[in-house]
């Protein structure tokens, strides 16, 4: 009987794993999004769960990233604003991409300065996330200019999910852990 080294088991079977990955990074998503939450005045909460979205897209890529950000952002809006869920899947998913693409191209010019690289991205996604649930609630459910209220409830919920993102990213780099978990990857 042969038996299969488990790296090369994970090499022959990389979809798995990254649907792994993003299974994990999904659920871990949903977690930051449900155990903090801070109520905010328009009937909505802030939490932590925008530190995981970024960091779904910075290590997982914007496939893998996108839906692993959309599907546990979604699961934690079914639980309690599942109106919001098809609206905050596309909105999470779409921050993951662009917090990949734009890191990944970021980290060319601020080699050394990794964090730099991380931040941006994160403010850029976090745009995203403002702009997104603002022409949702304008637009979708109707509120038209009321929309403007949730605005800032939602750039602090972006300023804590980029500091939690890029902490947590600066710890990786340093440490080598995402390196080390993913450095199959591109082979």
């Amino acid at each position: 009987m042969k038996f299969i080294k488990g790296d090369d088991l994970i090499l022959k079977n990389r979809k798995l794993l990254y649907s792994l990955y993003a299974s994990l990074f999904a659920a871990l998503v949903f977690v930051a999004t449900m155990i903090i939450k801070i109520p905010t005045l328009t009937g909505g909460y802030m939490n932590i769960g925008d530190g995981m979205v970024l960091l779904c897209g910075f290590i997982l890529g914007p496939v893998w990233g996108a839906l692993a950000a959309g599907i546990g952002s979604m699961l934690a809006d079914l639980v309690g604003y599942p109106i919001y869920a098809i609206a905050t899947f596309l909105i999470k998913a779409l921050m993951a991409v662009v917090a990949y693409f734009l890191a990944k191209f970021l980290k060319t010019i601020f080699k050394k300065r990794r964090f730099i690289a991380y931040t941006i991205a994160g403010f850029a996604a976090e745009l995203i996330m403002i702009g997104g649930y603002f022409v949702f609630e304008a637009v979708f459910m109707s509120y038209g200019l009321g929309a403007v209220v949730s605005v800032l409830p939602n750039v602090l919920q972006g300023v804590v999910g980029i500091a939690v993102g890029v902490v947590l990213m600066a710890i990786f780099d340093k440490t080598k852990l995402i390196e080390k978990m993913m450095r199959k990857r591109d082979k």
